[in-house]
């Protein structure tokens, strides 16, 4: 077995009162750790360290704040090849998309190292000549950051790298999935000296996460994962009026390809949105919104490439989509490709159960599930093509009539994250553009791929209105307006008279 990891906090390697679990390789089984549960005790020392550094941290300048991250940027980039095949090994998305959870990191780091150089405020003209006006920022405090196993290296940094540079500390909570990838983390800020309870790992379970959004002394709650969990945590923070959350959750998106697509573009960013990370993105596609008159030629040659994707060892530069992350989440995508059956849906590929010979050799322990595609009617209130399934699940849902019948049918869930239409027709994208209820928008390309400087989140069921990556700032911030007067006198706005009225005796 191999060593026992710790929790850290306030920049010590700290024992837990806790039970172990342990992390595994989602493509062979085999064990990659085992690890400590944080327990209420280590939370609340995690969150007392925090509490503690911030007033000496928030008194470092942006710039200060930020080379602490730059060094991190440095190994992040450094030590990528290694980095992203511990991503693989952990979460079993394969090699590229492992290498590239480290590239985004270092994006990530690298924006907001790189903003503290930029002035955060805006000043705007007074009413008043003699008068400044002008909005600072200023950190919040605690952030309490819970992050999920399917990008385990990048979204962390999605949420700490902002929140640290602008003054907050942080204690972070990884996936009980990933906890590796948490550790390795936690070291290179052990390495790069920040100082004592500015970061803190704790490493466990919902118990630990709903603890940390419970105490009292945190400030913000920045968490990507599920919609139950995200609505939970919004729930408690909404109860306290001082706390703040910016809750990232799932959604149920879709690729519209309109009758004016180019089918080469069509197929390509449909099979990317699918069914890279075998469909373990909140941004991933589960439905195919497709135009009739173009609608036979695509699902042929969609189902093509589904039916032939290489499935296999994620460590192989020739597979493209890896293992499941876990046992329980085989059983999930199972379940629902068993009720897409029951609902009546024609199923067009079904390698739900992959056979012996596409499972590698000594990967037989693997969580293996193959692509499933099927045809449904948009016009059903079916549970598959309206729930998350997150997996390789896709529908082809074909519609008659305009660009607005396909938005129609695109904001028919309770999600609003990510989607994407394909169409040479430039008023066809506009009109998605101004009436598709989503977060993240694409045109003629997939629904995966966001980019650090932009903001990313979703409305409706999937997110509350503060995006990650770099709009993370107005989570962990608060503006303060600013008027100075440089006047001899007293001159107020809108004709308000700055007299004193006294009363004669």
């Amino acid at each position: 077995m191999p060593n026992l990891h710790q929790q850290y906090i306030d920049g010590e390697w700290t024992d837990s009162d806790g039970e172990t679990f342990t992390s595994e390789n989602p493509a062979t089984g085999d064990t990659l750790g085992e690890f400590q549960r944080a327990t209420t005790r280590e939370v609340d020392e995690a969150v007392a360290a925090a509490d503690a550094a911030f007033e000496e941290w928030r008194s470092l300048s942006r710039i200060d704040r930020a080379e602490y991250l730059w060094d991190i940027y440095h190994e992040l980039r450094d030590r990528h090849q290694e980095l992203g095949e511990a991503v693989t090994r952990e979460c079993g998305k394969e090699i590229s998309e492992g290498k590239a959870d480290v590239t985004e990191a270092w994006h990530m780091v690298e924006w907001a190292a790189g903003d503290a150089r930029h002035p955060k405020g805006d000043v705007v003209p007074s009413e008043i000549p003699a008068k400044d006006a002008y909005m600072r920022r200023n950190p919040r405090g605690v952030t309490a950051c819970i992050t999920p196993w399917n990008f385990p290296v990048a979204i962390p940094f999605w949420h700490m790298a902002v929140a640290l540079v602008e003054g907050n500390t942080v204690v972070w909570k990884p996936a009980e999935q990933t906890p590796l990838c948490g550790q390795i983390i936690a070291e290179m800020f052990d390495d790069v000296g920040v100082p004592d309870g500015v970061f803190n790992l704790l490493q466990g379970h919902g118990d630990a996460g709903a603890a940390m959004v419970e105490d009292d002394r945190v400030d913000t709650v920045l968490f990507t994962g599920s919609a139950e969990v995200g609505h939970q945590i919004a729930e408690t923070v909404a109860a306290d009026s001082s706390k703040r959350a910016a809750c990232e959750m799932g959604g149920k998106n879709a690729v519209v390809v309109t009758d004016e697509a180019d089918l080469d573009i069509a197929v390509h960013a449909a099979v990317m949105s699918s069914f890279k990370t075998t469909g373990q993105r909140c941004v991933s596609s589960e439905r195919l919104v497709v135009h009739t008159d173009v609608y036979d030629e695509f699902k042929q040659r969609f189902v093509e490439v589904a039916e032939r994707v290489a499935v296999g060892d994620p460590l192989d530069e020739s597979t493209f989509m890896g293992p499941l992350v876990e046992d329980a989440h085989v059983e999930k995508v199972t379940s629902y490709n068993d009720l897409a059956r029951t609902e009546g849906v024609d199923v067009l590929v079904d390698r739900t159960e992959l056979p012996d010979e596409e499972i590698p050799d000594g990967h037989e322990n693997g969580h293996w599930v193959g692509p499933f595609v099927y045809e449904a009617d948009p016009d059903e209130p079916l549970r598959c093509t309206h729930e998350e399934v997150f997996g390789p699940h896709v529908a082809l849902l074909e519609y008659e009539g305009d660009i607005e019948r396909a938005v129609e049918i695109q904001n028919d869930t309770d999600y609003g994250l990510a989607g994407a239409i394909v169409s040479e027709d430039y008023r066809q994208i506009n009109y998605y553009r101004d009436h598709a209820e989503v977060g993240l928008a694409y045109a003629n390309l997939p629904c995966i791929g966001a980019e650090v400087q932009l903001p990313f989140g979703g409305v409706k069921k999937s997110g509350n209105g503060y995006p990650s990556a770099r709009e993370v700032i107005e989570a962990v911030t608060d503006r303060t307006a600013w008027t100075v007067n440089n006047g001899e006198g007293i001159e107020m706005a809108q004709g308000l008279s700055a007299d004193i009225n006294t009363r004669d005796d």
